[in-house]
């Protein structure tokens, strides 16, 4: 663009913060959860501390792209969650205890409350807590406005996200995650023109949401960098022979990695998602930025270092399309700031040498 490119927008409203959940089931012990409000507050703090750019309100975009990728059912489950737990006489936080496992009926969704979190529910690690619905409501209109932006101009634009998005299929939630921010994201970009769009997802964990959303689509490429299934959350997808079904063969791309991974393998996987993305002619890039394959991550096990998230940073800047970056995992709270803005730092430096 003439003069160069300009300082990255970083979308963040303070609504997101609005969830506050006290609950997380760790080790059969009930812990405050690794994903925490503070997370937002670093990354922003760092944000401004580099002067990496403008930080923006988001627009509201109301429920019609949410409704793009999720369940009707499942949405309004989540609107009505908090209210129905609590008029059952619940006083701690909306947990699941009871699921539609391998030996029982998953396509009668049950009345009561109990029974409906169970359907909904990846596991018992997340809860659902006062403003889990208005917060999860507000990180898909930062998604939305990054992306937007970012497809209107050409730049990059980092979403700051939170409750983060990668874990939440068409209709279930779980892994801190209510709404899929970026296969939100991405839906949008195909509505706004776009042919074929690359998700690109980062995360030490499986991005499985987005994987089940656009499983059967040729229209959106998923990579997911993270760690082996077999030993690591989800479990139970994330496998390198997930690879589309139907149409979407061929569009869907895992590639697990054993804990203890450091950079040069971990890069090597990088190197061939972003080249079978040019392969796929995509056309816009949407980041599932989870920084938690750093080495000091507390609930991860890659060994990336601050450094290695900043070439991470140029690497992604070398698939020259429009991107949005989305916040995801990262859970060494002390450091997240510096990881997140290394990536986005590298990426607008990389930019700014071609």
């Amino acid at each position: 663009m003439p003069g160069g490119p300009t300082p990255m927008l970083t979308f963040h409203s303070a609504a997101t913060q609005q969830r506050r959940a006290r609950t997380e089931l760790d080790g059969g012990v009930l812990v405050t959860p690794y994903e925490c409000p503070e997370r937002v507050d670093l990354v922003l703090e760092r944000v401004r501390e580099t002067r990496l750019g403008e930080v923006r309100a988001p627009e509201i975009f109301g429920l019609g792209p949410v409704l793009a990728v999720h369940d009707r059912g499942y949405v309004d489950f989540l609107a009505d969650c908090w209210n129905d737990w609590q008029a059952a006489g619940n006083s701690g936080e909306a947990i699941a205890w009871i699921w539609p496992t391998r030996a029982l009926r998953d396509d009668i969704i049950p009345e009561h409350i109990d029974g409906r979190l169970g359907h909904y529910a990846l596991g018992a690690d997340t809860s659902i807590c006062e403003g889990t619905f208005e917060a999860a409501m507000a990180s898909k209109d930062i998604a939305l406005s990054a992306v937007s932006h970012s497809l209107a101009t050409g730049e990059p634009a980092f979403g700051l996200c939170r409750p983060p998005g990668h874990h939440a299929a068409s209709d279930q939630f779980g892994g801190y995650c209510f709404f899929n921010n970026a296969a939100i994201a991405a839906q949008h970009a195909l509505g706004r023109g776009i042919s074929r769009v690359a998700v690109l997802d980062v995360d030490f964990h499986h991005g499985n949401g987005t994987q089940q959303i656009f499983y059967e689509r040729d229209d959106v490429l998923f990579a997911s960098l993270h760690g082996d299934p077999r030993r690591c959350f989800p479990y139970f997808l994330g496998h390198a022979d997930e690879t589309g079904r139907g149409q979407g063969e061929g569009f869907n791309l895992n590639y697990p990695m054993a804990p203890g991974t450091g950079f040069d393998a971990w890069s090597r996987a990088l190197d061939d998602a972003l080249r079978r993305m040019r392969d796929a002619g995509c056309e816009a890039l949407v980041v599932s930025l989870g920084v938690d394959a750093f080495e000091g991550d507390p609930i991860s096990a890659f060994t990336l270092t601050s450094d290695d998230f900043t070439e991470l940073g140029r690497r992604l800047a070398g698939a020259d399309l429009p991107t949005t970056f989305l916040l995801e995992g990262g859970y060494a709270v002390k450091e997240i700031g510096i990881n997140v803005v290394n990536v986005l730092s590298g990426f607008e430096a990389a930019c700014r040498a071609s």
